[in-house]
């Protein structure tokens, strides 16, 4: 398949109903205005793809899972929001562009990105967005977002990040951490895909196993392309982690060997996709990418 027209055409799927779930409106103020700045900022939109790939894989419409994809936009960019403050990573750039805090300052970027976190959480519970999927599954999938947002999830894996910054880096740290911290959400959203689409328990399943799997990929992947990458390609600083002493899969075992890693994951990752017939076939390619990626 061609990777390329798939993501493009995805992307403005995803734009397209982020504009029409988070229109402008001259009496949303300026904080309407700040959650907009962030939100369409740019991005790959590689959290609300997997969310419909995932329905894809189990044989579903895209379409119905939509509200669920840019829920998990709104959480992801929330993150982002809270993550570039200076209490945090400190970072001026996110997306090419200029962070909330620094266009907004740092009050209006907390309340951005606590906007966009529960305007999440409006689009899960909204009968006209979920009308005619099965409630229980709604529920499901709801509940699988939100924990995986929360203090067993992104969160937690942040506090990790946080107290971890100068330590001795360890492999099972930086495992943990970052399973929490990026694949705890990554696998959130082909899962709840393929909940909402009426995935079988199996298939669930499998691709929790996928998530799992391309969640630290991503992330090694990530680490990698804050050491080798430019700022032209990730739109943001580089080599930011290293000046913090953050924890990292390179830190612990070395550039070569993270991405030996990372290479494997995205191989197992794969391989479980195709297991599941031609209607995965995005979500192998999407496996594949992960480490092949340049921003």
């Amino acid at each position: 398949m061609d990777l390329k027209a798939y993501l493009s055409s995805r992307r403005e799927m995803v734009d397209a109903a982020l504009e029409r779930l988070l229109p402008a409106d001259e009496n949303g103020g300026r904080i309407l205005e700040a959650m907009r700045y962030s939100i369409f900022a740019g991005g790959k939109r590689l959290r609300p793809i997997l969310c419909l790939a995932g329905a894809e894989a189990v044989g579903g419409d895209p379409a119905q899972v939509m509200f669920c994809a840019c829920a998990m936009e709104m959480v992801h960019t929330y993150s982002l929001i809270h993550d570039a403050l200076p209490a945090m990573d400190d970072d001026e750039f996110r997306r090419g562009v200029p962070t909330s805090h620094m266009v907004y300052g740092e009050g209006m970027a907390v309340l951005a990105g606590d906007g966009l976190l529960t305007q999440a959480m409006v689009l899960l519970s909204d009968p006209a967005e979920t009308a005619g999927l099965d409630p229980s599954r709604v529920l499901e999938a709801a509940q699988v977002v939100m924990k995986a947002a929360g203090y067993v999830g992104m969160v937690g894996g942040q506090a990790v990040d946080l107290a971890s910054e100068n330590l001795r880096p360890d492999l099972a740290t930086v495992q943990y951490m970052h399973a929490m911290k990026t694949g705890a959400l990554i696998t959130a959203s082909v899962q709840s895909g393929a909940i909402l689409a009426g995935g079988d328990a199996d298939q669930v399943r499998q691709l929790v196993r996928y998530g799992r799997r391309i969640g630290l990929a991503f992330q090694i992947a990530d680490d990698l392309l804050d050491l080798e990458g430019d700022f032209d390609a990730l739109g943001k600083t580089v080599g930011a982690d290293q000046a913090r002493g953050k924890m990292t899969y390179p830190a612990v075992v070395g550039p070569a060997q993270a991405r030996s890693m990372g290479q494997g994951l995205v191989d197992q990752a794969a391989e479980i996709a195709e297991s599941l017939g031609p209607q995965a076939a995005p979500l192998a390619e999407l496996a594949r990418y992960i480490m092949a990626r340049t921003h």
